[in-house]
């Protein structure tokens, strides 16, 4: 196991109970000791409010707020304390368009369910040790969404290209933290 991941501070949001249970049990066996958990996405806003968390786990279907609504509330909102926490969301729905909603609306990684511990892991552990850049354009703050670098790409849209090495556009999290 992963040492650092007893030092987290995870957030668990899902409006079904048994769906907590399961996902705080797996976080225990990563020896993950600080866990919270919601019941829907205001009232994890809340907490989020009061309380530095370290990663955030969500379900995709809630009511009223689903878990895309709510990951664009934290990456967005002026009083959002961490807007580059980063999310995991679950979902039953792994269907190529709710993954790229997701994905659009700035889920650091998608976990389909039924959730396995090896599948979560893999996910925590990513998000931890190799934490992507984030991007900033009129429509989307988040993850880059981009998972792979492509060197033979000469586009127009080549970042590179488009805003320069030192562009405000690619964001890390020590920019802005430092900010």
């Amino acid at each position: 196991m992963d040492r650092t991941l007893e030092r987290l501070k995870v957030l668990v949001v899902d409006d079904n109970h048994h769906m907590i249970n399961i996902i705080k049990t797996i976080l225990r066996g990563f020896e993950v000791k600080e866990f919270f958990d919601a019941n829907n996405a205001a009232d994890a806003f809340q907490l989020i409010r009061t309380t530095p968390f370290d990663l955030i786990i969500t379900d995709f279907a809630m009511d009223p707020i689903d878990g895309c609504e709510f990951t664009k509330l934290i990456r967005t909102a002026e009083d959002s304390p961490n807007h580059f926490v980063p999310i995991i969301m679950l979902t039953a729905y792994a269907e190529r368009s709710k993954v790229e909603q997701a994905r659009d609306s700035g889920v650091t990684e998608f976990c389909a369910k039924p959730v396995t511990a090896t599948e979560l892991y893999k996910k925590v552990c990513a998000v931890i040790n190799t934490p992507r850049s984030f991007v900033r354009t009129s429509v989307y703050f988040g993850p880059d969404r981009r998972r792979r670098k492509d060197d033979a790409y000469k586009g127009k849209e080549r970042r590179e290209s488009l805003f320069g090495p030192k562009s405000s556009a690619v964001l890390n999290r020590q920019a802005e933290t430092a900010a």
